[in-house]
């Protein structure tokens, strides 16, 4: 039986260690294969980037071939290998972590992230060469390729960049000014990239770079202006995150019963599945680091966790915030609510960002594309359709939409959820939601009721009751091609809890006098969700319309 691999990210050790490995190695023979060799290649947080590189660096590296045998034995690549294994100097750099205070800080942490892994391949492979902290970063890798062209001149070096975007993206969420500073054209980083392409004029004979977002492309790279970017080519879709196949696969070989697996699966498909790169593509992707924190923590306390998102991703995801910042206006609030609701987005995607950081609809989208906000749900007249990929994801986006309701309306109702969890889960009663809904509605400029909609009224219930411990809010599940509008289901079932299932509609202040007939289409359109067979296997559940008529809720039971 395999380990869980939670946490492992370095290939010799999962490999030596006996972890499950989802088996990715048939893409290094199609990078190989490319007529380009220099790559660039984009996946959200916590997608398995940097194991990825691990495994390309134990491939390639030189000093790894007495060990080729035993690390890709039972890989497809080890069964397949190529003409280029073991035949390259690996120098692998790594942005993450730098201190981006200031301009001092990140300057002095860049340069720490060149020195220490130049250091490292010089004792490695024996290099007569000696690390001078005093030079500047691209000073440093210029005297490397100066001193391997001369020291070994039939010799070759493979570069690796994991996480080339970290600390630019940090800039961009907390201090734009520095990240102009440093990543525009005339700045210090871009000159690295700069001596980086002069290197492959010589001894750089590969480079493969990834990282989150495409943020510093256009000003940083510039300066490099070789690579090949296929984040979005439909034969790399899969390159990294888990296909179910992978994620069944790995449940049988850490030893999850069958009968598990498939108590286990639907909620992971909800919560973690859902991605897809390429409008080509035909495989959705699971985010993989979510899953392991899943299987972890059900292994660990033997029972499905009541948390379904690591509190290290969930800083990481909670950033969606500052992005959404950039961009003000009218297109930020309409982004988020169409993501709440479900809807599609109708967007190009940016595959170079502007260096002035414009945000506006396109660049905003394009960018929560490339940090797993939303994910390709298809195409419309040639252009991509994004859609939220999953219900974790979503959930983020309610988080944040509450925030911005509460900062406008100067309502908080963080100490309200053990009594609205209380009404719920015992009398099966939205009083509170409905009290707190009022609240916020009255308090709601008249600018704001200008476009307010019955999604407008879904969207609000939906954030406030998303935010209840112990329940699963659904909006719009398929029931037999019908879409309720509203269910609450306890994720214990068997203490007896109540389930909620309620069916909007929206009137305006001058269509008062349709109350009457808007709540009988409500009536009517729940009492038939009611008859459906799956509807039907919902215990204790109870059945509410709801109009909305301006700042006021009309609630009926059923």
């Amino acid at each position: 039986m395999l380990k869980l691999p939670y946490g492992i990210s370095n290939y010799e050790e999962l490999v030596q260690d006996r972890y499950y490995y989802a088996d990715k190695t048939s893409y290094i023979e199609k990078l190989e294969n490319l007529p380009e060799k220099r790559i660039m290649f984009l996946r959200p947080r916590k997608f398995g980037k940097t194991l990825f590189t691990s495994t390309l660096e134990n491939y390639y590296d030189i000093k790894k071939a007495d060990k080729f045998e035993n690390l890709f034995g039972n890989t497809y690549i080890g069964k397949h290998p190529t003409e280029l294994k073991n035949s390259y100097h690996i120098l692998k750099f790594n942005f993450s972590g730098i201190n981006t205070k200031n301009e001092e800080t990140t300057m002095k942490g860049f340069k720490e992230r060149v020195a220490i892994p130049i250091q490292g391949f010089v004792q490695k492979y024996n290099l007569d060469f000696y690390v001078n902290w005093d030079l500047t970063a691209e000073g440093l890798l210029s005297s490397l390729i100066e001193t391997f062209k001369t020291q070994r001149p039939e010799e070759k070096i493979y570069v690796i960049i994991d996480e080339y975007d970290h600390f630019a993206n940090e800039l961009l969420s907390f201090n734009t000014s520095q990240f102009k500073t440093l990543l525009s054209k005339n700045g210090k980083v871009r000159k690295w990239y700069e001596i980086l392409k002069e290197g492959t004029e010589s001894v750089i004979d590969r480079i493969f770079i990834t990282g989150v977002a495409p943020i510093t492309l256009d000003s940083l790279t510039s300066g490099f202006n070789i690579g090949s970017d296929k984040t979005q080519n439909a034969k790399f879709n899969e390159m990294m995150g888990f296909t179910k196949e992978e994620l069944i696969q790995m449940m049988e070989d850490i030893g999850i019963e069958k009968k598990e697996q498939e108590e286990l699966l639907p909620i992971m498909k909800e919560n973690y599945d859902g991605y897809k790169f390429s409008v080509d593509a035909t495989e959705k992707l699971y985010n993989s680091n979510m899953c392991l924190f899943f299987l972890n923590s059900y292994i660990d306390r033997e029972k499905i966790p009541e948390k379904l998102i690591d509190t290290n991703i969930a800083s990481d995801y909670n950033k969606l915030g500052n992005m959404l910042d950039l961009c003000v206006g009218e297109e930020r609030a309409r982004i988020i609510e169409e993501t709440i609701a479900g809807e599609g987005i109708v967007s190009e995607i940016t595959e170079k960002f502007n260096p002035a950081i414009e945000f506006e609809e396109k660049e905003l989208v394009s960018m929560l594309f490339y940090l797993g906000y939303l994910t390709i749900a298809g195409e419309e007249i040639g252009t991509t359709v994004l859609k939220v990929p999953n219900k974790v994801m979503r959930e983020l986006y309610s988080e944040y939409f509450m925030k911005l309701l509460s900062i406008e309306t100067d309502l908080k109702i963080t100490n309200e959820y053990t009594e609205i969890r209380r009404g719920i889960a015992l009398e099966g009663k939205i009083d509170k939601i409905i009290e707190i809904m009022e609240e916020f509605l009255k308090r709601l400029s008249n600018r704001d009721y200008i476009k307010f909609d019955e999604k407008n009224i879904k969207i609000m219930f939906y954030t406030i009751s998303s935010s209840v411990s112990g329940y699963v809010v659904k909006s719009e599940m398929e029931v037999e091609r019908k879409y309720p509008d509203i269910l609450l289901i306890p994720k214990d079932r068997d203490k007896g809890y109540k389930s909620i299932m309620i069916e909007f509609k929206y009137l305006k202040k001058d269509e008062e006098n349709k109350l009457q007939e808007k709540q009988g289409e409500a009536r009517k359109q729940i009492e038939e969700y009611a008859e459906l067979e799956e509807i039907k296997e919902i215990q204790n559940l109870y059945k509410y319309t709801v109009v909305a008529v301006n700042d006021r809720l009309y609630v009926e039971e059923i």
